[in-house]
């Protein structure tokens, strides 16, 4: 169905690091832009009370909610693509292997799910980044 080969591979590298570069620098100069204003008169907004208006300073506080959103949905999507390509692939070759050599199904399998295992470790170690993320900076 699929023809991979290392140069075909090596051209999905290099389009998936060029997105990822193309992001970082997105986000690093909607970070810059957000934040880069000199006298902080957009960062602190004004609310209104009974006598008047009063600077809120929950919202000067954290400013940053919005490009930790992002920048989390990025983290959790690159992590979820990549191991979802990199488990439809090993289960390809895996059942690939299997119809080849029937007699080594046993030692194919266990192969397998041990790396399917390790991919699922580094979604799970993604997840926990991003949470970190959001809720601890």
């Amino acid at each position: 169905m699929f023809n991979i080969n290392a140069k075909s591979l090596k051209r999905v590298a290099i389009v998936l690091g060029a997105v990822i570069v193309i992001m970082g620098l997105i986000a690093t100069i909607g970070a810059y832009a957000y934040s880069g204003n000199a006298d902080g008169a957009a960062a602190v907004t004004a609310e209104a009370s009974g006598d008047g208006y009063v600077a809120n300073a929950d919202a000067a506080a954290d400013n940053t909610t919005g490009l930790k959103a992002i920048a989390a949905g990025i983290a959790i999507g690159l992590a979820s693509f990549g191991g979802g390509i990199g488990m439809g692939i090993s289960g390809g070759k895996a059942a690939e292997g299997i119809s080849r050599q029937p007699e080594a199904d046993g030692k194919i399998r266990t192969s397998f799910m041990l790396g399917l295992v390790f991919i699922e470790t580094a979604i799970i170690y993604a997840l926990l980044t991003v949470i970190l993320i959001i809720f601890v900076l």
